[in-house]
């Protein structure tokens, strides 16, 4: 018997199980395609070093490993809002998903890595289909602001056991059966998600007449993709290299035209009235700032514990468990905290846990012991959790729910795009011969100082706004 049917056995005021169950079973859904998508973050970082010896390359062939992935994420997430604005949601959610199960399959497969930068290329445009929409959906599906604010909070929570799960798993599979097996493990994920959203997630209401912003969208792709690949080169030739520099000048023209069509364009893909509301351009900046910091770190540290200090891919999933595993816990109290102290208050909290944690870091060197690091590591994580689920639904509660998808996507590109410019800058901060320590150190202080900067964004200076 359908869910609608058997509501209609209850009594108006009783409440009917059968919807509690479909949100249930929506949130899960949404949680495993968010949750896939972070797995590829932590469990290739593991294996970086596992493909550069199966693959060949160097520092700036892994960064673009890992940058393939989220260039294209960053770059196609707001069309992605879009398109589930225009088609529905829980269409396009689905659609992402077959396409990274099919995408990860590929990785697994790759004979080379100009093929597993490509498939990795293809595994984020399906990740940015799948990461706004699953919002979305459940921005449908949780309409009062408390009960969607736990949702969310569960919906990271599920994408933090990701992250913490990604290096144990990771580092297991590579030492029994290789690198490629990473990419497998995507296979039944895929299959149970698309099995449950199929099932249980209601379609959004559509708007036949949102247009897709193509112009923007390739503007939006050079000028990431340009910036990317200047910064991470920039290790390798030096910032005074003429295809550094080109590569710079290639952004800003890019970026500038971006702003330009958004600007003159009757739909945009990024609607530049949204940030004329100061808190929901407070929570994007913020967004772009705590990812630089954190998944710069995320890549140089795992350089670190294998190539500095000779752990193996299953000692570095090791040293990473805990680092991620305070992430779960600390995502499910956020909502509860900030419901006490006032979203942004948490946010600026958890921001400044960050920093202190990473200044704590700065005396690392070669040979230091794990346990001499392993504090600073999870305080930095349990600030990323303190971050996430307030950012979330304060930003998604800015906004019209009419535009949730945009909103959506407009924060997980700034994310993702800190994500890219975190890997390209600490990347190239490491690349040079005999610089990793420094450059880890320089990190280090760069993303304490992002941090405080969040921290004071989101804490201070909203005209109009109260301070919680």
């Amino acid at each position: 018997m359908r869910p609608s049917s058997t509501a209609a056995l209850h009594a108006p005021d009783t409440p009917s199980p059968a919807p509690r169950l479909a949100g249930a079973l929506t949130l899960a859904a949404m949680s495993l395609g968010f949750g896939v998508v972070q797995l590829d973050i932590t469990i290739v970082n593991t294996a970086l070093e596992s493909i550069r010896r199966g693959l060949g390359g160097d520092v700036a062939a892994l960064q673009w490993v890992v940058n393939a992935y989220t260039i294209a994420f960053a770059a196609f997430i707001l069309t992605a809002g879009a398109l589930g604005d225009r088609f529905g949601a829980r269409r396009i959610f689905m659609a992402g998903f077959a396409l990274f199960t099919a995408a990860s399959v590929g990785c697994a497969l790759a004979p080379d890595a100009r093929s597993l930068i490509a498939l990795r290329g293809l595994q984020g445009l399906a990740a940015a289909l799948l990461v706004p929409n699953s919002l979305a959906l459940l921005n449908h599906a949780y309409p009062d602001p408390k009960a969607r604010g736990r949702a969310v909070g569960i919906w990271a929570a599920g994408a933090s056991l990701a992250l913490t799960a990604g290096p144990f798993v990771g580092g297991i599979l590579i030492a029994l059966t290789g690198w490629r097996a990473i990419f497998f493990v995507n296979l039944p994920i895929g299959l149970i998600g698309l099995w449950l959203a199929k099932a249980y997630a209601r379609e959004t209401p559509v708007h036949p007449g949102r247009a897709v912003d193509l112009p923007g969208q390739a503007a939006a792709v050079v000028a990431l993709g340009a910036l990317a690949a200047a910064v991470i080169e920039a290790g390798v030739r030096g910032w005074t290299d003429g295809f550094v520099m080109l590569g710079v000048i290639v952004a800003l023209i890019a970026a500038v035209a971006f702003v330009w069509q958004e600007a003159r364009v009757a739909q945009p893909m990024l609607p530049l009235v949204l940030f004329r509301h100061p808190l929901f351009a407070r929570c994007a900046l913020v967004g772009l700032l705590a990812n630089i910091a954190i998944y710069g770190l995320i890549f140089v540290f795992s350089l670190y514990f294998q190539d500095v200090n000779a752990l193996s891919p299953f000692a570095t999933g090791l040293a990473f468990l805990p680092m991620f595993g305070v992430v779960f816990p600390v995502n499910l109290l956020a909502p509860r905290i900030a419901e006490r102290l006032g979203p942004r208050a948490t946010i600026a909290l958890g921001a400044v846990l960050s920093a202190v944690a990473c200044l704590a870091l700065l005396p690392i060197a070669p040979g230091t012991p794990y346990v001499a690091m392993a504090l600073q590591l999870i305080g930095l994580s349990c600030g990323l959790g303190l971050i996430v689920p307030p950012l979330t639904s304060t930003l998604l509660g800015s906004v019209d729910r009419s535009r949730s998808g945009v909103a959506a996507g407009v924060l997980n590109a700034t994310r993702q795009s800190g994500s890219v410019l975190g890997v390209a800058l600490f990347g190239a901060l490491i690349g040079p011969a005999g610089a990793f320590i420094h450059g880890l150190r320089l990190s280090i202080v760069i993303s304490a100082a992002l941090m405080l900067a969040a921290a004071g964004v989101i804490r201070w200076g909203v005209p109009g706004e109260a301070a919680r």
